[in-house]
């Protein structure tokens, strides 16, 4: 559940550092995710730090990019979704009240028991 390009990322740091890996692949009916596996134990603690070091800088540069965004102004906003997909927006609000609605039942339904 990342981006192509970060997939890529992390298979490149991996190969230039010589750990190797293997991969699984998403499953057909949305079970698993897939993912990029450290096939020998005593490589994980070297590539757990690369990781770190690769997740901080892609922090770093996605935290500038949505900055420049907000400054020049293109980032989005809820506006903007709300215009492009208005149903889907409305769904979301039907679909967080109905939740709320769910977890309150029961205490709804105690408090007329009681009285």
């Amino acid at each position: 559940m990342v981006p192509e390009d970060e997939a890529d990322d992390v298979r490149g740091f991996l190969r230039e550092h010589a750990i190797e890996f293997h991969e699984t692949r998403p499953s057909r009916w949305g079970i698993s995710h897939g993912g990029i596996w450290i096939s020998e134990d005593a490589d994980f603690p070297r590539a757990r730090r690369l990781m770190d070091d690769y997740q901080a800088a892609r922090q770093a540069r996605a935290r500038a990019a949505h900055a420049e965004a907000l400054r020049d102004g293109s980032a989005e906003t809820f506006a903007d979704v709300l215009r492009r997909e208005p149903a889907k927006v409305v769904a979301v609000a039907v679909g967080v009240l109905f939740l709320l609605a769910l977890v309150a039942l029961p205490v709804v339904l105690l408090w007329k028991a009681g009285t």
